[in-house]
């Protein structure tokens, strides 16, 4: 009997982002997640519910449930612990320690057809460290899949099987999902195949926190998605795939209402480079971002809070070759409005390498555009990192010194004043001592007297302070007065 199993992660507000859509033994990484596109409005009188039988008789042949078996993992068979003084005595006189092996994991998940010829999309997480796959269709019908390729910073994988002839589903566009639209899951909740599920959109867009980083804005959704359901489509009402239903934010691992899926158009940008290069290559342009707050907008002269602010420009990367400049504001990338930080990291990486992008940022007041070519990046680079913010002179509760020659070589900074001491409005807004200062509002600082100059002529009430800290570089909102 397969058992199941959830992995909850836990994050702000008491809850956890779960990965619960995946059922068995294996590890998991990421589960359910759900999105859609609705009918127009209509009045109370004509309104009636959607025909969800004929888009699963249509569509559902082409959802598959997916087994997998795991890697058998070694384990000591000895009868006394390592520190127990029998275990010793029979270490000294080389008895051997009697070796196993654990009955291999196993796990459950979903997936879709979207080719004739037998290739497969599901979530990463759903075949990880996988030794057998086995894709079972409604009819019954079994086939042991070939892992093609995953990718962990999106959460999908591309399986094949040797068949033809197989039924597929269609690609819709998620761009144009709407709140409140109608969508439906199917997938293999707790190993029940083929289960239908409904719901609407309830957000697009939205980030998740990620170790592997935001590459997916996911659709929210409110369908009920369970472990089992990992890597089974999101249908829009039209019968179109808008997305691969990948997490659920859980207190108990279970469904509580709030679910998440991978847009389709990401997934699919995924499976043809994996498919083509068994890789996945994305871009970078070298700098480090940060939301803008109300606080941040106001110090440099926004009319609200948007776009991402560069806090650090990495030396010799595209970027820096392009002229960005911390303190820049990237308020659009190719035409695409940015409302918030977490949606560069995805852009960015998502345009071929040595292309020409166009750069909307904000800098001393006005909006001007900025031409950068990204370049491709390594395991382990970043594309655009995402940085939280965490005797007193003037009104900023800051007292600080010119660094010395020594100083600003160990410490390899372009700064030139030390915070020694933090007090009122700095130490509010989160400065350290210790933090080297780099700039106010922009500007490059390099004496007190500059520093005092830049926080007078603030535009507004907020002064924003540029810090190095931990060999990182991250703007603090000071609210003056």
């Amino acid at each position: 009997m397969v058992s199941t199993w959830v992995k909850a992660a836990v994050t702000a507000v008491a809850s956890g982002v779960a990965f619960a859509a995946c059922s068995g033994e294996m590890p998991d990484t990421a589960h359910a997640a759900l999105s859609s596109t609705a009918p127009a409005v209509v009045s109370p009188s004509a309104a009636a519910l959607p025909d969800f039988a004929s888009l699963v008789e249509q569509y559902g042949p082409a959802v598959v449930n997916v087994t997998v078996v795991g890697k058998r993992q070694q384990v000591d068979l000895r009868r006394f612990g390592p520190g127990d003084p029998f275990d010793e005595f029979l270490r000294r006189f080389g008895v051997p320690v009697p070796k196993g092996q654990l009955p291999p994991p196993r796990g459950e998940g979903s997936g879709f057809i979207v080719s004739p010829d037998g290739y497969i999309l599901t979530n990463a997480h759903v075949v990880a460290n996988a030794e057998e796959v086995t894709v079972k269709l409604t009819d019954r019908r079994e086939y042991s899949a070939k892992i093609i390729g995953l990718d962990e910073k999106t959460d999908v994988a591309v399986l094949k099987i040797d068949a033809q002839n197989l039924p597929t589903v269609k690609i819709g566009d998620p761009s144009k999902l709407r709140p409140g639209e109608w969508v439906i899951a199917i997938g293999s909740p707790f190993g029940f195949e083929n289960s239908v599920t409904a719901g609407i959109v309830s957000a697009t867009a939205r980030s998740m926190p990620s170790r592997e980083g935001n590459y997916a804005q996911f659709i929210q959704t409110d369908v009920a998605v369970n472990p089992g359901n990992s890597g089974g489509p999101l249908f829009n009402l039209r019968g179109e795939v808008v997305g691969i239903n990948s997490q659920i934010y859980s207190r108990t691992g279970g469904y509580m209402g709030l679910s998440f899926a991978v847009p389709i158009d990401v997934a699919n940008n995924v499976k043809e480079q994996l498919i083509k290069t068994g890789k996945v290559t994305r871009s970078r342009i070298g700098v480090s971002i940060q939301e803008v707050d109300a606080q941040l907008a106001e110090s440099f002269g926004l009319d609200r809070p948007r776009g991402a602010l560069i806090g650090m420009v990495e030396e010799g990367a595209p970027g820096d070759k392009a002229g960005l400049k911390a303190g820049d504001v990237i308020l659009g990338i190719d035409g695409e409005q940015i409302d918030t930080s977490s949606q560069v990291p995805g852009l960015i990486a998502n345009k071929k390498p040595g292309s020409k992008v166009e750069l909307e940022i904000w800098r001393d007041g006005k909006s001007r555009r900025i031409t950068v070519k990204p370049e491709a990046m390594d395991d382990g680079q970043l594309v655009a990192s995402s940085d939280g913010a965490g005797g007193t002179e003037d009104k900023l509760g800051l007292a600080v010194r010119p660094l010395t020659p020594e100083e600003k070589r160990q410490a390899e900074t372009a700064g030139y004043l030390l915070v020694e001491d933090v007090d009122g409005p700095a130490a509010a807004a989160g400065v350290r001592p210790g933090d080297i200062i780099l700039g106010v509002n922009g500007s490059p600082v390099k004496s007190v007297d500059d520093l005092k100059k830049a926080a007078k002529n603030r535009k507004g009430k907020v002064v924003a302070l540029l810090v190095q800290r931990d060999n990182g570089q991250i703007f603090l909102p000071i609210r003056v007065g």
